[in-house]
């Protein structure tokens, strides 16, 4: 694997992530404020041109790192660090401090999940749909597999209405204000579309929809990371993501937004022991008495309320250290030197006769174009110029990140010509 200085400073930055560090916690990954995109020597060098970063993200060597001197840890080897529960402990309160700050919330608002759609789930549970009844709005620029969700509570009797993009690009806000009624539920959305890189204006859905006493959840996976995102704001209720797609972690950890001021009114429905800061037990040997077998006091934040059981501890040293890297290198920049690779790649497709479903003006991470039975008809060819995009059955989606340049985008241009 090649070094160089600056990843080596992101390395050496992990070293102190381990426990008996001085922060006794996860330090900041070290960015280099001078530098420069693309970030190619943040990365191991590539086997092939990805542009798939919208599907699963390269992990960068830092947090290849920060992984490597977790698992030494939990090796237990002579001359490894100790690790402890506590030290787990303070790793999560670190991830949902650094992801707070990313999104403008408080760390007690956010609980480690999962995934994003576990996070849907939760919030859908929570708000004891299907029992309700009433309306739930979602469109179908949604991530397509939560329509197996909708369909499921349209089934147990929710009346859920599927809005439809105009022009095949855009949902228009004139049509969530037809759709919104006053039994709705829930507002479900992507923020940031994965199918075509549309973009709610999400102050104005949230503002529509609490003026009718409806609640919002935003699925902000294709968003966190890739555009800025001010949850308090926009004032959206909820909002879950990944963490392997534009916040560089890996897969199995993923992060929940809930308003605070919410959880009185929320259902609950998960019982696990990361919901408590303190228990005791009536029932084993030197016991203290009680009336019960054990006493239970739950946190009062959203983790009390959704967390279960153990989470990845090793996904949690890795996105620890990669939500510090993008806030590093600063999401704006991020996007900004992103946005320059996607309209190179809009001229250049458009140019040749392509179609693009995504909007004009749109500054998100993905661009998507219509290309008749692409899957069919691409996936061998580039496979064999190893060039990775996502192919649907007819579309073609491109996610360029902070490792990419402008030969990556030609390449893909000159392939598809």
């Amino acid at each position: 694997m090649r070094m160089t200085r600056r990843s080596w400073l992101q390395a050496a930055g992990a070293l102190s992530m381990l426990p008996g560090s001085a922060e006794q916690g996860w330090a900041a990954a070290q960015v280099d404020p001078a530098a420069t995109l693309p970030a190619k020597r943040d990365f191991a060098p590539l086997s092939m041109t990805w542009l798939d970063a919208g599907g699963t993200h390269p992990v960068s060597l830092g947090a290849q790192n920060a992984v490597q001197q977790y698992m030494a840890a939990r090796t237990l080897g002579v001359d490894a660090p100790s690790y402890d529960k506590e030290n787990n402990a303070l790793a999560r309160d670190r991830l949902r401090e650094r992801f707070a700050t990313l999104i403008n919330a408080k760390a007690d608002e956010i609980c480690i999940v999962q995934s994003t759609t576990a996070g849907e789930h939760l919030v859908v549970q929570a708000l004891g749909i299907p029992g309700v009844r009433g309306r739930i709005v979602t469109d179908t620029l949604h991530y397509p597999n939560s329509f197996y969700l909708y369909e499921a509570m349209q089934k147990a009797g929710m009346d859920v209405v599927f809005l439809k993009p105009r022009d095949g690009r855009s949902i228009d806000l004139n049509d969530l204000d037809k759709a919104i009624t006053r039994n709705t539920r829930l507002v479900s959305l992507a923020l940031v579309s994965n199918v075509n890189g549309f973009q709610h204006d999400l102050k104005a859905v949230c503002d529509l929809a609490h003026s009718r006493g409806a609640l919002v959840y935003a699925d902000i996976a294709q968003a966190a990371g890739a555009v800025p995102v001010d949850v308090r704001a926009a004032n959206v209720d909820f909002a879950s993501c990944a963490g392997y797609k534009w916040l560089m972690g890996d897969f199995g950890v993923g992060l929940l937004y809930a308003r605070a001021d919410l959880l009185g009114h929320l259902k609950r429905t998960q019982f696990g022991w990361l919901q408590l800061q303190k228990s005791e037990t009536h029932v084993y040997p030197f016991d203290p008495p009680g009336s019960t077998v054990a006493d239970f006091d739950v946190r009062p934040d959203v983790t009390g309320h959704f967390a279960t059981g153990t989470v990845s501890a090793m996904g949690i040293v890795q996105l620890n250290h990669s939500i510090e890297y993008v806030r590093g290198l600063g999401v704006e920049n991020i996007q900004r030197y992103r946005q320059t690779l996607l309209d190179r790649a809009r001229a250049g497709l458009e140019a040749r006769g392509l179609e693009c479903m995504t909007p004009p003006g749109a500054r998100t991470p993905i661009l998507t174009f219509i290309y008749k039975d692409a899957e069919k008809l691409l996936t061998e060819r580039l496979r064999k110029e190893k060039i990775k995009v996502t192919l649907a059955e007819h579309r073609i989606r491109i996610s360029p990140s902070v490792y990419n340049d402008s030969d990556d985008i030609d390449r893909l241009i000159k392939v598809l010509a």
